[in-house]
């Protein structure tokens, strides 16, 4: 499907203070360079600010990661997840329309968003709090056939119940998550045929559908003032332990903060924090490695031998001065540093060791993958 950005959009969009100081701690979770890794949460971020996601928003986020603003419209244009145009105000309903929701009754879904949201897809209702839109397998093909509304999937849906279903939305409520027909999760239509002992003591609900009901409005969006157990981070922290635990122990279930940046333990630490001294010291200081300006005799050794290396990084090896094994066999951690920061992804050098496998190659053995490589190339 052509997914293309609305025709009417805002003049400019910025981050809330709340949301601005969760995304900043997001790209650091990532190393030095590879901030791009983070595009799809920030990006979901912004969306759950604004309901959907503008030009200015996308580009916003680009200049956050240093990215290009057409790699950041790659994404927000590929995944279904992010709506490219403004949505109903409540909630916006994606009909699974692929071959198993098909064939048990989509189409029925389908024509009932037409009476009760909008005519065609992608338009709001005319109160401003609905809208809808037919998507490809949302996986829930047991169920079928199904719908995301929010942050949940309605299952085993019929025309009347998820007219039901709508109608609750717009009055306000938030209706159950789930199996519709009775089904606990994805059981047989019959009833369980195995592992029948475990069907008593069982929870109201399935995991999910639980959670979600605990939870209370998942068709809320995400706005920086949800309680701990949401965004813990951004949570204060707590006067005093609770259960004899230290503050230390704080994570997410607890919604406790670790430390002073309102971080917890599973999300990275925040930007400005400053490295500890024995961190710092542990980082080798960069030295150049003799190079070469050709290979001797005109023979550069195959590079493309040892773990980890590709045409192109044999290309980019070559072009920094590297044509041999025993150069990198002997390159001293100061030297690898100085390497390491010049390829375009870090860490390789040490992930693969290339030094135990060129002092191998160097000495005129082989390694495991060395050896595999050259029986691909002779089959």
């Amino acid at each position: 499907m052509l997914r293309r950005l609305h025709p009417d959009q805002p003049e400019d969009f910025a981050f809330t203070e709340a949301n601005r100081k969760w995304a900043e701690a997001q790209i650091t979770k990532y190393p030095e360079g590879r901030q791009a890794s983070a595009i799809i949460p920030l990006l979901w971020r912004a969306q759950e600010q604004e309901s959907w996601l503008s030009r200015p928003a996308i580009e916003h986020v680009a200049d956050m990661l240093d990215m290009p603003y057409i790699r950041a419209l790659e994404v927000a244009s590929f995944y279904f997840m992010f709506h490219l145009q403004p949505v109903g105000s409540v909630a916006h309903i994606q009909v699974c329309g692929t071959t198993s929701c098909m064939i048990c009754g989509a189409e029925d879904l389908v024509a009932v968003c037409r009476e009760k949201i909008a005519p065609k897809p992608h338009e709001v209702s005319a109160d401003g709090k609905m809208s809808w839109e037919e998507v490809e397998c949302l996986g829930a093909c047991a169920n079928a056939p199904m719908a995301q509304i929010g942050k949940d999937y309605y299952e085993d849906l019929t025309a009347e119940s998820f007219g039901r279903i709508i109608d609750e939305l717009i009055a306000g409520k938030v209706p159950v998550p789930g199996p519709q027909n009775g089904r606990y999760a994805a059981e047989p239509l019959k009833g369980l045929t195995s592992l029948t002992e475990y069907d008593s003591g069982r929870t109201q609900h399935n995991a999910s559908v639980q959670l979600a009901t605990e939870l209370g409005d998942t068709v809320k969006h995400i706005d920086g003032s949800e309680v701990p157990v949401l965004t813990p981070w951004l949570t204060d922290r707590p006067a005093t332990p609770k259960n004899g635990r230290s503050v230390d122990d704080a994570d997410r279930s607890q919604g406790r903060p670790v430390d002073e940046t309102g971080t917890s333990k599973q999300e990275a630490p925040a930007k400005t924090r400053a490295k500890p001294k024995a961190e710092a010291s542990a980082e080798p200081e960069e030295q150049q490695p003799e190079t070469l300006t050709s290979a001797r005799d005109g023979k550069p050794d195959d590079l493309k031998l040892l773990k980890g290396v590709g045409p192109k990084l044999e290309q980019t090896l070559n072009e920094l001065g590297f044509f041999h094994f025993d150069q990198i066999a002997a390159w001293t951690p100061e030297q690898v540093a100085w390497v390491d920061n010049r390829l375009k992804f870090k860490g390789r050098i040490d992930r693969d060791d290339w030094i135990e496998q060129a002092k191998t190659l160097a000495a005129g053995g082989e390694t495991e993958f060395s050896a595999r490589v050259k029986k691909d190339e002779g089959d």
